[in-house]
């Protein structure tokens, strides 16, 4: 791989890695805990002896209280062959254990600052908490190209969770004499691949797992992006028609909830149409407030169905994501559409297609190549390891394990029907399937947080009360911030309800919404 690919690939991950919701434990206190807690039963450094021949301890430091974080024992170790994880104990503990997941291809450094903030905020609360590299260093290997290692691969599509919370378990065991009480998963995007994996595969490893936006079905996600690539070749559209295309959309889409408010409620029922609904260019000529045949072409592609032989293999882009957000720059970049560069999705395609994708590896791999009849195909052997689309979670319902699964309705990264789809088909498959497993659309949200939506909530605290207290979260609280004020709050409902305005009051305020059937 030449140097500049390396650089930015290295770059994207580091970027993407950080994909995961901001705001758990916001609603956390201590009540929510009955027992007390527990000190720990031998010295920190003494943990370095549990090494094995399949698990090797490097360090095991006492790190002292410091602003963000109380006194802890750190523990660095590796699983054979390359899966290096951290397990963080404090000094105090709750009796629980909390490990987070990865972004984009994992791999990321222990002392990166997401990562470093995703752990000082469940020590604060006395978990254990673990995280994994799953099982490669993105700053040797960027992008997916550790998958040319079988062993990697399997590593980092499922086997690095299940044998990191192993890890994790058996040495809170020996800190402080008696294993966790209960255990918990928490995951954005990969993060939320993730979760879904452990509930598939590891029914028994988690009691409750938060799955925010999952890239469940990765390999369909990965040719739905060749299928923006291949369109926007044809016909790129710049930049600067963003504001037109999201201001005929929300035009067309916003009110049909019932209440205008700047968010699309359910897309599904906005029925907007490139070449219905956008100005078009003269023919010849092409400026920013129209779009020529070309261009509405592309969009109608980038709308449109996956298809393949004849049958749809992943569901076309929801509108929502065009909108503008910070600085005034539209969702879709630089996800969909960039100037004078690749997109992020066509990094993440080129990516996987030239080293994951297929069993003979070809670091040239360009995206025009691909055959949506020819090579769908080819990638099942990929998709029976990598994603995350089985919907019998029988297993992991009869042990009493809880789901919270949410995902923003304008989502430019990841399509959110794929969220949705993956969710209507557990309930088809599995009687009570709410009983255990909830899904929470988030108009206006982009991708894990942000956008223009209320995308600030606490998933973390009522997947804990549903395990611990059996109490179902029939809604959660959003905000939307600015400047660190809450400017509007709504109910997040459990799909499929919708957060109704009750026809008096501030629209801003949650109080006046109550979640209702559609």
């Amino acid at each position: 791989m030449k140097m500049t690919q390396l650089f930015l690939y290295a770059t994207l991950w580091a970027a993407l890695a950080s994909a995961q919701n901001g705001s758990q434990f916001r609603d956390w206190n201590a009540a929510h805990l009955a027992e007390a807690s527990l000190k720990p039963g031998m010295a920190c450094a003494e943990l370095r002896s549990l090494t094995d021949g399949e698990l090797s301890i490097a360090t095991a430091i006492l790190m002292p209280a410091g602003n963000q974080t109380p006194e802890h024992c750190r523990v660095i170790g590796q699983i054979l062959p390359e899966v290096a994880f951290e397990v963080d104990l404090p000094s105090s503990w709750n009796h629980r254990l909390y490990m987070f997941g990865n972004g984009a291809f994992a791999g990321e450094p222990f002392e990166g600052p997401a990562h470093t903030l995703h752990r000082a905020r469940a020590l604060q609360q006395g978990f254990v908490v673990t995280h994994t590299n799953t099982g490669h260093s993105g700053e040797r290997e960027p992008g997916a190209s550790f998958a040319v290692d079988p062993q990697k691969f399997l590593d980092y599509c499922f086997r690095s969770l299940h044998v990191t919370v192993a890890a994790a378990k058996s040495l809170a065991r020996a800190y402080y004499g008696t294993p966790p009480t209960h255990s918990y998963f928490d995951g954005c995007s990969t993060g939320g691949r993730e979760g879904l994996i452990l509930a598939q595969r590891f029914p028994a490893d988690f009691d409750g797992i938060v799955v925010g936006a999952p890239v469940l079905d990765f390999s369909g996600t990965m040719v739905s992006y060749v299928q923006y690539v291949q369109a926007l070749a044809a016909a790129p559209i710049p930049t600067s028609k963003m504001k037109v295309l999201a201001d005929r959309i929300y035009a067309e889409c916003d009110a049909k909830d019932g209440l205008a408010d700047g968010l699309i409620d359910d897309p599904r029922r906005c029925g907007f149409q490139p070449a219905r609904d956008l100005p078009h260019c003269n023919e010849g000529v092409d400026q920013p407030s129209c779009f020529t045949p070309g261009q509405i072409q592309a969009l109608e592609k980038i709308y449109g169905d996956v298809m393949s032989q004849g049958k749809r293999i992943f569901p076309g882009r929801p509108v929502g994501a065009e909108a503008l957000a910070g600085g005034g720059r539209s969702g879709w970049e630089p996800w969909i559409v960039r100037d004078d560069a690749p997109t992020t999705s066509a990094r993440f395609a080129q990516t996987f297609f030239a080293y994951m994708a297929f069993p003979q590896k070809d670091p040239n791999y360009q995206l025009s190549r691909f055959n949506f009849d020819r090579d769908p195909p080819r990638l099942e052997p990929v998709h029976e390891a990598l994603d995350a689309t089985d919907s019998d979670l029988s297993a992991f319902q009869r042990r009493g394990g809880k789901i919270v699964m949410y995902f923003g309705w304008a989502d430019p990264a990841l399509n959110p029907l794929m969220g949705v789809e993956y969710y209507e088909s557990v309930l088809h498959r599995m009687n009570d399937a709410p009983g255990f497993f909830r899904l929470f659309m988030v108009p206006g949200m982009f991708h894990c947080g942000g956008g223009i939506g209320a995308s600030v909530f606490d998933a973390f605290t009522p997947m804990v009360k549903w395990v611990e207290r059996s109490v179902p979260p029939d809604q959660m609280i959003g905000s939307r911030m600015e400047a660190g004020k809450a400017v509007r709050t709504r109910p997040l409902c459990p799909y499929p309800q919708i957060a109704k305005y009750k026809g008096s009051g501030s629209i801003d305020d949650a109080a006046n919404f109550a979640c209702v059937k559609p």
